[in-house]
């Protein structure tokens, strides 16, 4: 083994390249592993649009030379600050080129295991190189996080799927496609499908779906617009991360389990109209009969059956440590944890000394931005200062600041 570096960043999403940005800068040695853009390009489905507004979907450097505005302008592509829906393709092809600017030399290769060796790391990769580090950040998303109810769980592939499989609507066409779910993933994927040709329908529990309307003049002016929506709540969990670590741990998981549900942008009202849906149903079960998918629903008592040729389950996310796979048991024990996400430092530093993670499985330490891309400005900029400091010296000033770095590591 002949690689070695500061820090390893495992990642190449909106939070991995934002922070290798700040890291060249700073002058900090790192390297950076991962497929560019990987859980946009491949977990999202084309002609889908983003939720946020355009000035909420930018990556972060330095100086703010290549935000989403600028990439547009350059390219002569649709843009508005707010109101205008930004095209998956569009950031897409913005993160793509924000990555060969700030991160030339990113690895396009996948990270199989992490190790903890004396004060350092080794990095693993697929391919069985082996890189020396002696941090690592992990900003891998939502990737492996994936979550599909029991009731579907063992089914085959060929019947059930994740809405993360499925960049690619095309196969479904023609096919009877029932979208289970109720938030954003659900009715973009259930309204492009059935723009595609295929016969979708929308299952959810809910019995009305959430959509988001764009704010009025009078929400605009008694509320700020923030990178997560327009509200002063939402105002102190995007700029006021660092206050939020500090509160109780038992009000910080309230917050990030309750705030912000499941709902779709303004934009997929009119689209999602065309849709069949069946609202207020339970999933109780699902089986195969023959070359057809049988699902067991009830409503207010009554039991309900229909049939299908497949299920996409577009029923979100849940983190945790567990489900990283390059984290063997070995170094996760080490981890101290709560919902098995893990306790961080006020500079994203895990209990294991130098390993520290941003984004979605970050969001019990700092609020509810962690969850969309808009928190890669806070997280990369903090994150960096961080990692320009030497790591001897941090862990004198981390010493220093004992009792009041971490964010609890109990219930209160």
């Amino acid at each position: 083994m002949n690689q070695t570096t500061d820090v390893a960043i495992v990642g190449a999403g909106p939070y991995g390249l934002s922070i290798a940005a700040h890291l060249s800068a700073l002058g900090v040695p790192f390297r950076i592993f991962g497929k560019p853009m990987e859980n946009w390009l491949a977990g999202m489905p084309r002609g889908m649009h983003l939720k946020s507004d355009g000035f909420a979907s930018n990556l972060d450097d330095p100086g703010g030379t290549l935000t989403l505005a600028r990439y547009c302008r350059r390219r002569r592509l649709p843009y508005a600050k707010n109101g205008l829906p930004v095209p998956l393709e569009t950031f897409c092809e913005y993160g793509l080129a924000f990555q060969r600017q700030f991160a030339p030399t990113l690895k396009q290769e996948f990270v199989s295991a992490i190790h903890r060796i004396g004060s350092g790391f080794i990095v693993k990769l697929e391919s069985g190189d082996m890189i020396a580090a002696r941090r690592v950040v992990v900003a891998t998303g939502i990737s492996h996080f994936s979550h599909v109810p029991p009731a579907l769980a063992g089914l085959p592939r060929k019947f059930v799927s994740h809405s993360s499989e499925h960049a690619d609507l095309t196969p479904l066409k023609g096919r009877d496609v029932v979208v289970l779910g109720g938030g954003a993933s659900a009715i973009d994927i259930a309204a492009l499908l059935h723009e595609s040709g295929a016969n979708a329908t929308l299952l959810a529990r809910k019995r009305v779906l959430q959509v988001h309307n764009p704010p009025s003049l009078w929400q605009r002016l008694r509320a700020p617009q923030t990178g997560i929506g327009p509200s002063w709540k939402s105002w102190f969990f995007t700029d006021c991360a660092t206050i939020f670590h500090r509160l109780p741990e038992r009000i910080r998981l309230e917050w990030v389990r309750t705030y912000l549900g499941p709902a779709a942008g303004w934009f997929m009202n009119d689209r999602i109209r065309h849709v069949p849906q069946l609202l207020g149903y339970e999933l109780i079960r699902a089986e195969v009969l023959g070359d057809r998918l049988r699902l067991e629903l009830a409503k207010d008592g009554r039991d309900f059956c229909i049939e299908a040729d497949h299920l996409i389950a577009a029923t979100g996310y849940q983190p945790r440590l567990e489900r990283l796979p390059f984290l063997p048991a070995s170094l996760r024990v080490s981890i101290s944890s709560v919902e098995d996400t893990p306790i961080l430092s006020s500079y994203f530093e895990s209990t294991v000394a130098g390993l520290y993670f941003v984004g979605p499985i970050a969001a019990n330490s700092f609020g509810p931005v962690m969850r969309f891309g808009f928190g890669a400005k806070y997280a990369s900029r903090r994150l960096s200062r961080r990692l320009a400091v030497p790591p001897e010296k941090a862990g004198v000033q981390a010493r220093a600041g004992a009792g009041i770095g971490y964010a609890s590591a109990r219930h209160e």
